[in-house]
């Protein structure tokens, strides 16, 4: 098929949908996006890419453009919540022959891809009113009262996806019984170490981003009112006081990013030539650290896809067995070490002390080949 005649509407300027941007522009497409906020987010917290999301990176160009914004992470350790540690893990002896394990800032990454797709025109502050699936393409209409038709509409707008509620007969997010908090502090010469503390119900995770920042993670249980971090962390060794207290210090309730995590289960991504990708198609809990992976890897399988089929409709349904069965591998894997670190401590901490490594590497070995 002539991608060069495909006119496509992204529906969403976050990271999957300036991906597909770059990547189906690049094969010759048609395309612009549409995104419901005034402009380019301007704050956020932290971003992980393991070695999977630095090579889709890299087939879109973009991977050294990323590193040169990034902190290259070399171990990932384990501890429980008094802080003795259960097993690390170098990220060279997992994702050597990949790609490097980066951390960054979130804006910096969507800079990043912002740049990419500057060929493709984004208009801000616009969003679907209502979409019409037909039989040569797809009708929409705009919130400011226009309508245009095209070749193929990707939902790439996120959980709480618009086209998923427009098009598709889908329930809604599932919520996973977390309660996320995400917040940067200033933490000069921080170790290029991805650490998380395991509690009863809530972990602590720390990444440094650069420039003297780390990014903080913290989960727990989902309350009305959630509860406070001080209690959800009651009882957590050193650096968690400490960190709390600098929290307090420089930033405040403000600088929190919060919201329960919620997960998207879906048996068809597609209706006609409408198309969910990214966090509207297959969102999880975080940690596998792979929906940034995820939603880069649609992107280029898509527009292989696209460029190789004689149709959209058939480059559709070949992006949905190629992209399937990877993304339940990593939704099964998030349930399974959910599972884990909700057994008690008196089980789960001898089984990762033991088996942690082991664990770890058979959870992400499916990733490592290419998407």
């Amino acid at each position: 098929m002539d991608a060069g005649a495909v006119r496509v509407l992204i529906v969403g300027a976050g990271i999957a949908g300036l991906a597909a941007a770059r990547a189906l522009h690049g094969c010759g497409a048609q395309v612009q996006i549409i995104e419901r906020v005034p402009g380019p987010a301007s704050e956020g917290a932290g971003i992980y890419l393991l070695g999977n999301a630095m090579r889709a990176l890299d087939g879109l160009g973009l991977g050294e453009a990323v590193s040169g914004r990034a902190v290259v992470i070399e171990q990932q350790r384990v501890f429980d919540h008094r802080g003795r540690l259960l097993f690390d893990i170098d990220t060279e002896d997992v994702w050597s022959d990949v790609g490097p394990c980066v951390a960054l800032p979130r804006t910096a990454l969507s800079r990043v891809l912002l740049d990419g797709a500057a060929d493709v025109p984004i208009r801000w502050d616009q969003s679907p009113v209502a979409v019409a699936v037909e039989d040569n393409g797809v009708s929409v209409e705009f919130a400011d009262g226009t309508t245009d038709r095209f070749d193929l509409v990707l939902g790439a707008d996120g959980v709480h996806s618009t086209i998923r509620r427009l098009v598709f007969d889908a329930p809604p997010p599932r919520p996973v019984g977390q309660y996320a908090r995400r917040f940067v502090l200033t933490r000069p010469a921080m170790p290029p170490v991805w650490s998380v503390l395991l509690g009863s119900g809530s972990t602590f995770l720390t990444i440094p981003i650069g420039d003297g920042r780390l990014y903080c993670y913290c989960d727990g249980p989902i309350g009305s009112p959630p509860p406070p971090l001080r209690h959800v962390l009651a009882g957590f060794a050193q650096p968690v006081p400490e960190l709390l207290d600098a929290l307090e210090h420089e930033s405040g309730d403000s600088d929190i990013h919060a919201g329960a995590i919620e997960e998207v289960v879906l048996d068809s991504w597609s209706h006609g030539a409408v198309l969910l990708i990214g966090d509207a198609a297959h969102a999880t809990s975080p940690n596998m650290a792979q929906g940034a992976a995820m939603a880069l890897e649609d992107a280029l399988v898509l527009a292989e896809c696209l460029t190789e089929a004689d149709s959209v409709g058939a480059a559709v349904s070949t992006y949905e067995r190629r992209r399937h069965p990877r993304t339940d591998w990593v939704l099964h894997q998030t349930h399974r070490r959910d599972s884990t670190r909700s057994l008690p401590s008196v089980v789960r901490n001898p089984v990762l002390k033991r088996f942690g490594p082991r664990i770890f590497q058979a959870s992400y070995r499916p990733l490592r080949a290419p998407a």
